[in-house]
């Protein structure tokens, strides 16, 4: 009995040591304040709690009130440093390779794959950036993707017209999920047996979820959708690996062609884990965002008339009224881009972007241990009311005569920033750009239910957003 005792006893001591190790971390300095939560737990539960605002989320709020702009937490067992302070942000993403390298937590690894284009650096990073570019680039945005991006948009506003409603975010989905994935893969999903989307549909459920893998949770089901997602990339790869005399016609193509070089940089995981990654990030994203952009603008009248107002400018300019949309028009689009960047700055897509510290960080008189994360905080500097004035109402004329933005900066990261800045910010742009201007030029349209949104922390629509559209003309 007695040595049961003792054996408890010396049991609740190694756990209140573990805990106090766990609640206080060593660090060669001064960490920035605040809670690691429970042990291994951490403050996980607070950071996925629902949001249904487009305010900052209450976990940061919170915290930055408590804290300051720069607090320490804990979130799926890892220890991390949160950053909503603008110059911590601009710093972490200019010492990218240097003091800084992408990190994302394991849960997010086995979402995405463990040699997805996020987990990888230095030339293999770049390497990959230069062939995503000769697809997602300027040039061919403008040779090709600009026009296809137009055709789509015509054809799907007009199937959505002879409907009695649809829903937005759905339907923005499938239509850009069609566009991407035939020139990444060749995918058109009228010819294949398969419904590649349902997967990512699945994927994408409990993609921002608690990470418990057990049947019946989202996580459980978003591994399900990575499973059976990438199970058909797998076999469209060896079927274009094994037709030697295939010409090029799409991304995939390109991949296998660097497949088959004598010395391949390529290995077929990274390879698949770039096409897996490249056809969510594709269409996931820019459907959100576009999703609640239409939203905002159902809802600021001003800001609709001024949209119409450049966008019939533009077709009754044209010698042929029907004509499709060229790369000068789109580029003519000074009011647009305003909208677009303040729809981007207001749906904050991303709510937070991961680092890991290579060695120890003096930041303000606080330390940042070498190995720990870091999150920066896009949201918390894009409603800070100290940077952007009234920062949750819809602004547009906020952007006037402001300089373009080509790149991340202090006050602007919707799009990434440093070496990392997204490699898709100017599709999407064409994305939302080509679609508001066929919906605002041909159609009228009215809410019919909907609309209301939930942050978890990634941005979703419970009740989806249903409008019906009715033709001008």
């Amino acid at each position: 009995m007695e040595a049961l005792w003792v054996v408890a006893l010396a049991m609740a001591v190694a756990f209140i040591l573990w805990t106090y190790r766990w609640s206080h971390p060593k660090a060669n300095g001064r960490l920035p304040p605040g809670s690691l939560g429970l042990p291994l737990l951490g403050e996980t539960m607070q950071f996925f709690a629902p949001n249904p605002t487009c305010d900052v989320s209450p976990f940061v709020k919170d915290r930055v009130n408590r804290y300051g702009t720069v607090f320490k937490t804990s979130v799926v067992g890892r220890a991390m440093v949160v950053s909503a302070d603008p110059d911590l942000n601009h710093y972490v993403f200019q010492q990218e390779g240097k003091l800084f390298e992408s990190w994302y937590p394991a849960t997010f690894t086995e979402i995405f794959g463990r040699d997805n284009v996020g987990s990888l650096h230095g030339f293999m990073y770049k390497y990959l950036k230069t062939l995503v570019l000769r697809l997602y680039g300027q040039e061919n945005l403008r040779a090709v993707l600009l026009a296809d991006t137009d055709t789509a948009c015509r054809a799907t506003l007009a199937s959505w017209a002879s409907q009695p409603s649809v829903e937005l975010k759905d339907g923005l989905s499938t239509m850009i999920f069609d566009i991407t994935a035939k020139k990444l893969i060749g995918y058109e999903p009228t010819k294949s047996s398969e419904s590649l989307r349902k997967n990512f549909v699945a994927f994408i459920r409990g993609l921002i979820s608690f990470p418990v893998n057990i049947p019946g949770t989202a996580y459980h089901e978003c591994m399900k959708g990575r499973r059976n997602a990438m199970t058909v990339l797998k076999r469209m790869m060896r079927e274009r690996m094994a037709d030697e005399g295939r010409q090029p016609e799409d991304f995939l193509d390109v991949m296998i062609e660097e497949l088959r070089r004598e010395k391949p940089v390529l290995t077929e995981t990274v390879a698949l884990d770039l096409m897996f990654v490249l056809l969510f990030a594709s269409f996931e994203t820019t459907a959100l965002a576009l999703t609640l952009g239409i939203r905002l603008i159902t809802e600021n009248p001003k800001v609709l008339e001024a949209l119409t107002e450049e966008h019939e400018a533009i077709v009754t300019d044209r010698k042929d009224l029907d004509a499709g949309l060229t790369w000068a028009e789109y580029k003519s689009m000074t009011f647009t881009s305003q909208v677009t960047l303040e729809i981007a700055r207001i749906a904050n897509i991303v709510p937070g972007i991961f680092r890991k510290a290579l060695q120890d960080i003096e930041f303000k008189g606080y330390t940042i241990p070498a190995g720990w994360a870091v999150m920066v905080c896009p949201p918390a500097v894009h409603l800070n009311p100290e940077i952007y004035e009234d920062p949750l109402a819809f602004n547009p004329w906020r952007w006037q005569d402001k300089m373009e933005i080509t790149g991340g900066t202090k006050h602007f990261m919707a799009f990434g920033g440093g070496l990392r800045f997204c490699v898709g910010t100017d599709l999407s742009k064409v994305l939302m750009a080509t679609f508001i201007h066929c919906l605002v030029t041909k159609y009228r349209w009215k809410t019919v239910k909907g609309g209301n949104i939930m942050r978890t922390p990634g941005l979703s629509f419970p009740d989806g957003f249903h409008i019906q559209l009715f033709p001008k003309n």
